[in-house]
């Protein structure tokens, strides 16, 4: 199972279409997060550290669903916190898929088999569960700072895939992390039949208890060089063969965070899903008023000189796609060749 032609003409289009339209910024994924609250208490995590009055609220259905109108985006993560504990998360997936918008849904997968069993998703071509793995048994256990979680959330891929719902894996890499571990990791996930990987160096989130393991930019590109060196043909990755290649140090490339805005409780966070810098009443105001010249490496920004984060670069990287004859071709030739 791969990622439906469908899709992959959707984003294709919608990249085009901008670019014809002479579009400088635009959005590709919404970080849409209904609610911070979680069932776990990852070290890494920046969420769980609000005060207890706002982990115990949630964006109403009707926002959430004005904000995916608003921003336009073919794609919607659904983050959070754990988004199945969300209390309207069937209708937020069920109007999203009338939209034809293609949903990633992130879950640490502890509920997940639950709310399969009870019906509450249907096998769609726009739904995909992204899970939560935070690589090998004993690395993602010690990640989520919980014995037993690897296993549930491999018992609920196994669920999930016999359903026939289409199944990612959402995987933070950290210091200390070993390249020989990290590709038993993708052989393990491949061998569950995930659709793709989605993999990225961890970002030291300022309310993260952990501040001693998130990557340098240095350390991630020796770390993604070694891991992903002859990569094999079975390794799938939900992500642009051009990001993979930046992580590795084999391209340069700066930060386009408004390629994946974030929407929450407060509103549209600026400027990105890893910096709280103040929020925006709308996504007009948000795109049009953020002093985007003051982030990303080239800003001299100390809080975006070591972060090659997936949600900063993956959209540099599709633009780039589409930019030139020669970046697409590089594009098509490491997708089909399976090589890096």
């Amino acid at each position: 199972m791969t990622v439906p032609i469908s899709q992959s003409y959707a984003v294709a289009s919608y990249v085009i279409k901008q670019k014809v339209s002479r579009r400088k910024r635009y959005p590709l994924v919404l970080m849409l997060e209904p609610l911070f609250r979680c069932n776990l208490a990852c070290a890494g995590c920046g969420k769980i550290q609000y005060p207890s009055q706002v982990i115990k609220k949630h964006v109403s259905l009707e926002d959430c669903l004005q904000a995916v109108d608003d921003c336009g985006a073919p794609i919607v993560s659904i983050a959070g916190g754990e988004p199945l504990m969300y209390p309207f998360i069937g209708e937020l997936v069920e109007a999203l898929i009338q939209r034809k918008k293609y949903i990633y849904l992130c879950t640490n997968a502890i509920l997940l088999k639950e709310k399969l069993e009870a019906g509450l998703f249907q096998p769609s071509k726009f739904l995909s569960f992204s899970i939560h793995m935070d690589g090998l048994r004993e690395e993602h256990d010690d990640s989520v700072c919980r014995d037993g979680v690897f296993d549930i959330a491999v018992e609920a891929i196994r669920e999930a895939r016999d359903r026939g719902f289409r199944v990612t894996t959402n995987t933070t890499f950290f210091e200390g992390a070993d390249p020989d571990r990290m590709r038993g990791f993708f052989d393990e996930m491949s061998g569950l039949g995930v659709e793709g990987m989605m993999i990225s160096p961890g970002y030291s989130y300022s309310k993260a208890p952990d501040q001693e393991h998130f990557l340098r930019r240095a350390r991630t590109q020796e770390l993604f060089a070694a891991a992903l060196e002859n990569k094999k043909p079975e390794w799938n990755f939900n992500q642009s063969p051009l990001f993979l290649q930046f992580l590795m140090g084999k391209r340069d490339y700066e930060c386009t965070p408004w390629g994946n805005p974030t929407y929450n409780m407060y509103g549209w966070q600026k400027p990105c899903y890893l910096l709280q810098e103040g929020y925006a009443e709308t996504f007009e105001e948000l795109m049009e008023e953020t002093e985007w010249k003051s982030y990303g490496k080239a800003s001299g920004n100390p809080k975006c000189q070591d972060c090659m984060v997936h949600c900063g670069y993956e959209a540099t990287a599709v633009d780039h796609t589409f930019s030139s004859l020669r970046a697409l071709k590089d594009t098509a030739v490491a997708t089909i060749k399976g090589k890096l």
